[in-house]
């Protein structure tokens, strides 16, 4: 099996090493095994699990969800990985939804102060 040092693992993965010790902390990476100098020795299971963090979080998944994507009961269970790729889609929906209506608000303000001298266009003026 491959072992990789800290820094190792960070290159391979493409993150920071302060990243690979963050993720230790919060436990979405396991604790390593140490060499009896305390080095930290990782292996091809640690890279793969870096990676998919990389690609969950690209995807808009918080730290909280891709831990719960990588619990043994939930990377298990392909019925529950789609449940929770689900809820994320349909948030991610109603946040489009959301920002097109504020979108929408600020185009039409934009409309209503083509004359910035217009008494409608009062919502942009600061007054002191």
């Amino acid at each position: 099996m491959e072992v990789l040092s800290i820094g190792q693992l960070a290159d391979a993965a493409g993150v920071h090493i302060e990243t690979i010790r963050y993720y230790e902390r919060r436990g979405i990476l396991p604790e390593p095994p140490r060499t009896a100098g305390g080095y930290r020795q990782y292996g091809p299971d640690d890279r793969w699990r870096l990676e998919f963090v990389k690609r969950a979080k690209a995807l808009g998944f918080t730290l909280t969800e891709v831990g719960e994507l990588l619990h043994e009961e939930v990377r298990g269970d392909p019925v529950s990985v789609r449940a929770m790729v689900q809820r994320k889609l349909g948030a991610i929906e109603e946040r489009q939804r959301e920002l097109a209506g504020v979108q929408a608000r600020l185009a039409r303000l934009v409309e209503i102060c083509a004359d910035p001298d217009s008494d409608d266009c009062g919502a942009l003026r600061v007054t002191s």
